[in-house]
């Protein structure tokens, strides 16, 4: 059960189990719309994604534990509320996060620790105090041992990049970037299956 959490899409089978129903009853939704999928191409094999399936449980009363329980904390940490906006939109698009965000370091540092995020997105200048020191105060508290951070800056400098390494970042992007492109980075992070880009 333990992979179901971070797949992107289902085969009925899978839906069956996590929704404690039969085959069947997945084939019947299916087939009758009220479970949203798509078939393989040139086979008749049915699959339903993720976010489809959270629907199709909630309208149905179907406790959505099996699915919530697996999603993945991330902290977005930039003052640029527009890039926040757009970064919450995929990863929420995705279905697999559950997303908090954060305008500066200060906040960002509260949040680490109340919400032990699985990964902090974060900006290298902050209105306050620099992502760096961040990285740092993240760093030196043994319990966020396992929270990945991944510094997304516009600056270049490699020796500024190899600090941020040397603080505590597991990576590092450069702005702008594709926000596919971040999404990749996070799942290649957490061991999740890459995002499929609607």
């Amino acid at each position: 059960m333990s992979d179901m959490s971070s797949k992107t899409v289902f085969t009925t089978g899978e839906a069956a189990k996590i929704c404690k129903v039969s085959q069947q009853t997945i084939i019947r939704c299916f087939d009758n719309g009220t479970l949203k999928g798509f078939r393989v191409p040139g086979s008749r094999f049915r699959r339903i994604p993720r976010d489809q399936l959270f629907a199709f449980m909630r309208d149905n009363g179907i406790p959505t534990d099996a699915l919530e329980s697996s999603r993945r904390r991330i902290l977005l940490v930039d003052d640029d509320q527009e890039l926040v906006d757009l970064l919450r939109d995929a990863f929420e698009r995705d279905g697999r996060f559950e997303v908090h965000t954060a305008n500066n370091g200060f906040d960002a540092g509260m949040k680490v620790k109340e919400l032990r995020p699985d990964l902090v997105v974060l900006d290298v200048m902050l209105p306050d105090i620099n992502g760096k020191e961040v990285c740092q105060r993240v760093r030196s508290d043994e319990s966020l041992d396992s929270v990945k951070i991944i510094c997304i800056s516009g600056m270049v400098e490699q020796d500024k990049v190899e600090e941020l390494r040397a603080a505590g970042a597991n990576d590092f992007l450069q702005k702008p970037f594709a926000v596919e492109r971040l999404l990749d980075q996070v799942c290649g992070l957490l061991d999740m299956q890459r995002a499929l880009v609607s």
